[in-house]
């Protein structure tokens, strides 16, 4: 059952770490870079938010692609846990 709808709340959130990581300009190895890495994961956490709080049955094909990108990204920020092999496994099963 999905908790009361706070839309507006979700989507100003969502729209903060869109155009967060959008605005800032880093590349994969300068500086910045884990930065906009974690707006960029704060943002697949929102959308597994939604993913979660979607009326309905959970979607298990959203909730694998939201979990994968969430790891995939993880692994870059702690790194020696092989988070995207676990990534990796969601699809492999």
């Amino acid at each position: 059952m999905a908790l009361p709808n706070n839309h507006r709340v979700k989507r100003a959130a969502h729209d903060l770490a869109e155009s967060s990581y959008q605005e800032n300009p880093s590349k994969r190895g300068e500086p910045g870079w884990d930065e906009k890495q974690r707006i960029l994961l704060a943002d697949m956490a929102l959308h597994l938010l939604q993913t979660a709080l979607k009326e309905g049955e959970l979607s298990e094909e959203g909730l694998k692609r939201n979990l994968f990108s969430i790891l995939t990204i993880s692994n870059q920020l702690i790194p020696g846990y092989e988070l995207k092999n676990v990534a990796d496994k969601l699809y492999s099963a």
